[in-house]
């Protein structure tokens, strides 16, 4: 409770602060937000914004270097390795779906499909995998879709984002995104800009809000406040609840154009994940 208040006497000052230019195109968006952190962090290179925080804080830094020398999250790369390569009932496996170089999977998501009117995200692709060879779905937050999207993310290091928005369709659900990252809600009238743009870097009690900028390279992540791995939109759902609005299910279209923005606004920055974060 006293972290969503203190989180909402940061945000009162928001009201005089830009918001995104509504008619601006993707790429026009992109050259502003790499500016406007560039501007706020300008100590930063850009090329360290793929980890977060701890970019920007030398104290988080040292910590999470420790935690690093082992990883809470190599069990899980180990297990979606496992998921990667067990047949199914049909005798096929995921390498039919995505092919059999897992290091390509990560960087193809995500993107607006024509066909079916959608953003596809990773993790919508490997349940419609699994569906499309008569599995059960995985749960979409956690567990056995987690680990392998830890997998496909760690052979994916070091593969620069590039997310494509081209034509009319796929920039429309791109700016509902857009519009969804600037649009305050919840009781404690918040955006996601409001914490990670505009005051990215201030403090919330004992935390600091990470940038915007990179935000997406390093999902699925393991929290220590989980206890585990999550995937991105696991992290949404958490994100709304703590301005007190109403999340969205996990794979919404609210939450896939969200995640095509705020990816977007990612590119030329490096595939890192999995993360490990507070």
């Amino acid at each position: 409770m006293k972290r969503l208040i203190a989180c909402a006497a940061v945000a009162a000052g928001i009201a005089t602060m830009p918001t995104a230019p509504v008619f601006a195109s993707p790429e026009d968006d992109l050259q502003a937000f790499r500016a406007y952190f560039k501007k706020k962090f300008p100590d930063v290179p850009f090329e360290e914004f793929k980890n977060g925080v701890y970019a920007i804080d030398k104290a988080s830094r040292e910590q999470w270097e420790e935690i690093e020398e082992f990883p809470p999250y190599e069990i899980n790369i180990e297990k979606g390795e496992a998921i990667f390569n067990k047949p199914f009932k049909n005798g096929k496996t995921f390498a039919d779906c995505f092919g059999k170089d897992p290091s390509t999977v990560r960087a193809r998501y995500p993107k607006y499909d024509e066909g079916s009117g959608l953003v596809l995200t990773l993790e919508s692709q490997i349940n419609a995998c699994l569906k499309a060879n008569g599995e059960e779905p995985f749960k979409y937050k956690k567990g056995k879709i987690a680990d392998l999207s830890a997998f496909f993310a760690y052979k994916a290091r070091g593969q620069k984002v590039d997310v494509k928005v081209e034509g009319p369709k796929a920039e429309a659900a791109y700016n509902k995104g857009k519009q969804f990252f600037y649009a305050k809600r919840g009781q404690l009238n918040m955006a996601c800009a409001d914490c990670h743009v505009y005051y990215a870097g201030s403090r919330i009690r004992a935390d600091i809000l990470s940038p915007a900028l990179g935000q997406t390279t390093h999902f699925p992540v393991y929290r220590s406040k989980w206890g585990g791995l999550g995937t991105l939109h696991r992290r949404y759902s958490g994100c709304n609840k703590q301005v007190r609005a109403k999340p969205f299910k996990a794979q919404s279209n609210e939450y896939r154009q969200l995640e095509l923005f705020h990816s977007y606004m990612s590119n030329g920055l490096e595939w890192n994940g999995p993360g490990a974060r507070k």
